[in-house]
């Protein structure tokens, strides 16, 4: 009898010790849901673990890198880039339906991802200007964007389905009336501006049309401007996704890209900033 009775009371005391074992992790828990509710106020602090998805050109890479980290300082959300060409990005957009925010390098794909119901919340942030580049030497003597077409001369270009600069290049090069030649001359097709600016660099090619901004102080190659009459100037926009799961803070990113600092770093990396005189008729086009 003795021995049941201590049995009794080493069970009673099991069932007190596992019964207090489960209010200490009960009490744990609530405190720690009541310490992950966010403060109500400030935008950033309440999204600070959502992480923005933007889709950019790659020509905008720099400045937009440093844009992000100022942002994510501001606001407390980490920005995500995807950078490609302007054409591949809104395909990716399309199929995977993700994505906050959208900055391809020209406004055709701009206009293309509008009438697709992609986009909305736009503004211009820069212009794009097409330039020539060709190694320090310039040994195919290139003067202007005929010369791309003159015998013995080895040209990359941008790919036109996958890169804003590619088809601008191929609208250049018909216009002039020398698409047949120069194409005759190409011996790459790069996917992304960055991939024009190494082939040259490396001497890989004679010649490359780029954005000017791409390699205003860039050492390694030789800038030559490209006939106005010739040339085809582009505007860089920038706009929310409709499939953003956070609407409010994709607009506030959009704003703080046209904001005057937002402008300031652009403009350190040789942009030309939207609205410019000289451009006012792109806008009537």
């Amino acid at each position: 009898m003795v021995n049941k009775k201590h049995i009794i009371v080493f069970l009673l005391l099991i069932s007190c010790i596992l019964f207090l074992g489960c209010v200490d992790s009960t009490s744990d828990s609530v405190g720690d849901q009541d310490e992950s509710v966010p403060d109500s106020g400030n935008l950033g602090e309440q999204v600070s673990e959502e992480t923005l998805l933007v889709y950019c050109g790659a020509g905008m890479r720099k400045p937009m890198d440093e844009i992000g980290v100022l942002f994510e300082e501001e606001y407390g959300v980490p920005v995500q880039y995807n950078y490609a060409g302007s054409n591949t990005l809104l395909t990716q957009i399309e199929l995977t339906g993700e994505g906050d925010v959208y900055m391809p390098g020209a406004t055709y794909y701009f206009e293309v991802a509008a009438e697709k119901g992609f986009v909305d919340n736009s503004s211009n942030v820069a212009y794009h200007v097409p330039v020539i580049i060709t190694p320090l030497d310039n040994p195919a003597n290139i003067d202007s964007l005929d010369d791309l077409a003159n015998d013995d001369v080895s040209v990359v270009l941008g790919d036109p389905q996958a890169a804003a600069i590619g088809v601008l290049c191929d609208k250049m090069l018909t216009k002039k009336g020398i698409y047949n030649q120069t194409e005759d001359n190409v011996v790459s097709r790069g996917a992304t501006v960055n991939e024009l600016v190494t082939y040259i660099t490396l001497g890989q090619a004679d010649a490359s049309i780029v954005w000017e901004d791409l390699v205003r102080n860039n050492d390694a190659v030789n800038v030559i401007e490209i006939a106005e009459d010739d040339n085809i100037i582009k505007i860089v926009p920038i706009a929310t996704l409709t499939t953003s799961e956070n609407p409010e803070i994709a607009a506030e990113f959009v704003d703080f890209v046209v904001s005057d600092e937002g402008h300031s770093i652009f403009e350190e990396y040789g942009f030309t900033l939207y609205p410019d005189e000289k451009y006012a008729y792109l806008d009537a086009n």
